[in-house]
């Protein structure tokens, strides 16, 4: 089943999963790639995206796996639908074979928070020695309610820089599956503990993704 590696920018941050999914049902279409589809009662395109975006995210790094009706090449397919995409979504790359998605392991996000203030000077040293505590229990909504979650054994290297006086950089490369952590958390995880040095608004951002030896997945 081909992939294609795509970027998803700017505005179309605010596209949901399931609206980004039709985006490229029908990009297909326009594209004259005609998708096949499952069996059953209910059939689907096949197309299908690994680990879905939250709403605001921006992403370098997003996999797209779909399978055509007739065989075309990478480049051709790349060409026809970018032509045919929105603004802020753009396909970087498409693949015959793409690695199984049981070994993508790692994320590396960039979170950029935004303060209508002045910041501390110190406040690289305190949020960085609040991840390089032996524990950090934050919140983690999920399908069966809110549960306690320790982020430290999911963050494998972080680092902390800031941007301007009113800008502050976390970035952090840490597991996207089995154990997932949600870059979010991170900002959770300063708001609860530093309640001082919570942010006004936050960026994300999806930068590269990783097996669990840190070779980029595609």
């Amino acid at each position: 089943m081909p992939r294609a590696l795509f970027e998803k920018l700017g505005n179309a941050r605010y596209i949901s999963h399931l609206d980004l999914m039709r985006v490229f049902q029908r990009a297909f279409k326009r594209a004259g790639l005609p998708l096949t589809h499952t069996q059953g009662f209910n059939p689907r395109p096949s197309v299908s995206i690994a680990l879905p975006l939250s709403l605001g995210v921006e992403s370098r790094c997003e996999l797209l796996d779909f399978e055509l009706e007739h065989p075309c090449s990478c480049d051709e397919i790349c060409g026809r639908l970018n032509a045919a995409l929105i603004d802020g979504v753009h396909i970087r790359g498409v693949y015959e074979q793409g690695q199984k998605l049981k070994g993508l392991a790692l994320l590396q996000s960039r979170l950029v928070l935004e303060y209508d203030r002045q910041i501390p000077d110190d406040v690289y040293e305190q949020i960085q020695n609040l991840f390089f505590q032996p524990e950090l229990i934050v919140e983690k909504k999920g399908k069966n309610g809110i549960t306690q979650q320790d982020i430290i054994p999911m963050i494998r290297r972080l680092s902390v820089k800031r941007l301007t006086g009113e800008e502050l950089e976390i970035s952090a490369l840490h597991s996207c599956q089995n154990p997932s952590l949600n870059p979010m958390q991170l900002v959770a995880a300063v708001t609860k503990y530093l309640p001082e040095l919570a942010p006004d608004y936050v960026r994300c951002f999806r930068e590269e993704i990783y097996d669990a030896n840190e070779t980029i997945f595609r």
